[in-house]
């Protein structure tokens, strides 16, 4: 058997470990808790369309008798506890394929600052949730955490955001496309247009991306979101996993959704497009979320999606 197909057969049969390799990781698996950084939260148990259990976090923000909206200057870092307000609403964050949800603890915080409830979603397979991954059940298990919210009498009633990094920014594209109406806005952090674009820009191997059956291709369904729904895309220059290419090409994509859409221009109550891109020019792909001015970012968009 020559290299070449060796490799193939490795791309092929071991795709899944290569594109959810924590998902393998043996148990006992350690997840950091919410406890670590004194945040008031709940372990709770999603079931999937398919009958998956997730095990995954619900932090909220503490309460306080200021309703005050927080200031991008009054976001910095450490975060102290007591300065946050009553609950915004509610962000679903999606974590990156090499993580788990632990892993997400850290940057929700700065979200619970915020005042928004987040919750915190494990996919099948990863820490310590049922299931084996696959590019259908993560996108079971999207719909679930959307769900879950939808169904929550108080939760419903407050703006719903999704938050992903990485694969977990394809897991949100993804969801967001199918349920357009029923969030209010989209955060992206270093995520790809999609996995065998991803393969092709590899050497050696980059020559069997055609073999790629777990696709998240993100370009694809950017522009089933509407202009209306407002997008957040962060950027890490020196992302050495996903080249910054992916993320300005998806911009440029969201740029153009919604500017054949005939009945766009029957809509005058539509608000205009707070879209936003941000780029960090000392940012990688595991540490762009650490760089300054990224909370504030995250903050400052926040804060217009309740502004005319």
């Amino acid at each position: 058997m020559s290299l070449t197909h060796f490799i193939g057969k490795l791309l092929w049969h071991g795709q899944k470990f290569l594109v959810y390799p924590s998902a393998y990781l043996e148990k006992p698996r350690h997840v950091l808790s919410p406890e670590h950084y004194s945040l008031n939260y709940e372990n709770i148990e999603l079931l999937t369309a398919d009958r998956i259990i997730l095990r995954c976090y619900l932090l909220r923000p503490a309460k306080t008798s200021s309703q005050r909206k927080p200031e991008a200057s009054e976001i910095s870092e450490p975060i102290e506890q007591d300065a946050v307000v009553s609950s915004r609403g509610s962000v679903i964050m999606f974590h990156g394929n090499g993580m788990n949800y632990g892993d997400c603890v850290s940057g929700a915080r700065h979200i619970v600052k915020m005042g928004y409830t987040v919750l915190i979603l494990s996919y099948r397979g990863y820490a310590h949730s049922d299931g084996l991954p696959s590019e259908k059940g993560l996108r079971k298990d999207a719909q679930a955490a959307l769900d879950y919210l939808l169904a929550d009498n108080e939760l419903s009633q407050k703006p719903i955001i999704l938050y992903g990094h990485s694969l977990g920014g394809a897991v949100a594209i993804d969801l967001a496309s199918r349920n357009p109406f029923k969030i209010n806005a989209l955060i992206v952090q270093n995520t790809f247009t999609s996995l065998p674009d991803v393969v092709r820009g590899w050497p050696t191997i980059g020559i069997f991306s055609f073999i790629c059956f777990q696709k998240w291709n993100s370009a694809s369904k950017l522009p089933r979101i509407p202009k209306a729904l407002p997008i957040l895309m962060l950027s890490g220059d020196v992302d050495q996993v996903v080249p910054r290419e992916h993320m300005h090409t998806l911009w440029e994509i969201a740029m153009k959704r919604g500017g054949n859409d005939k009945d766009s221009n029957e809509q005058p109550d539509v608000p205009p497009s707070k879209d936003a891109f941000r780029s960090f020019i000392y940012g990688s792909h595991a540490d762009t979320d650490h760089q300054p001015g990224y909370w504030h970012a995250v903050n400052e968009f926040l804060n217009s999606l309740n502004t005319p």
